[in-house]
């Protein structure tokens, strides 16, 4: 039986407006287990990419409390957090964010240098994570000359490349067509499988949503089931 990885309890987040304070996430409540992929949706506006960053610890919670494989985040110092996101935490965005001057791999290796992996073993996991993704020719491309799907395939992969415990994809398949959204999808989610890599995904896409082990839908700042 899978063990819980993360746990969610009593989350809150704000931010101050002109009108007065916006409360977008209110006593968010969830528990995530090892390897599960959850889908969540909701409205535009919901809360749902604060969520994510919240979660990803790139912005502080006003109350509630994290756990990541049993370690309480959302306290920790900057520092710690970093850390913690290199190593056990990998994001997916709608856009890409690769690095324009680096080339795939180089993009795939990233997150590796910077944990102060050797060259040669980042170089070796990299290629067998463009290679798995169907990119094992085109790794010397930099980001412009690689197509949309080509360009979000190589962020599945750097986004794995260190192994993490936790994947955060924030409409991972928002700017690419339908066709290749579905490619795509499927790949990470084969790819945090084989990986053993849990996800929380935020989609726009009901037929997506439904493909994963589970949704969520966040609704006037609470998770609910659906």
């Amino acid at each position: 039986m899978s063990k819980s990885l993360l746990k969610v309890t009593n989350l809150c987040k704000g931010f101050d407006a002109p009108d007065g304070r916006l409360e977008i996430l209110r006593a968010v409540e969830f528990d995530l287990l090892e390897g599960e992929f959850l889908a969540i949706v909701g409205e535009s506006g919901s809360g749902k990419s604060t969520m994510l960053q919240v979660l990803g610890t790139l912005e502080r919670p006003d109350r509630g409390e994290i756990y990541l494989a049993g370690e309480s985040i959302e306290n920790l110092g900057s520092n710690k957090q970093a850390q913690l996101r290199n190593e056990k935490i990998g994001f997916v965005y709608q856009a890409h964010h690769l690095i324009p001057e680096l080339t795939a791999l180089e993009n795939v290796m990233l997150p590796l240098m910077v944990q102060g992996v050797a060259t040669d073993q980042a170089n070796r996991r990299g290629m067998e994570l463009l290679e798995r993704l169907g990119l094992g020719k085109r790794e010397k491309h930099t980001p412009a000359k690689l197509s949309g799907g080509e360009a979000q395939r190589v962020a599945v992969a750097r986004a794995l490349a260190a192994k993490p415990r936790l994947v955060l994809a924030d409409e991972p398949t928002g700017n690419l067509d339908e066709r290749t959204a579905h490619e795509v999808f499927e790949l990470l989610q084969q790819m945090c499988r084989e990986e053993n890599a849990a996800v929380v995904m935020v989609t726009h896409s009901k037929a997506l949503a439904t493909a994963c082990d589970r949704m969520l839908c966040l609704h006037e700042g609470q998770l609910i089931s659906i």
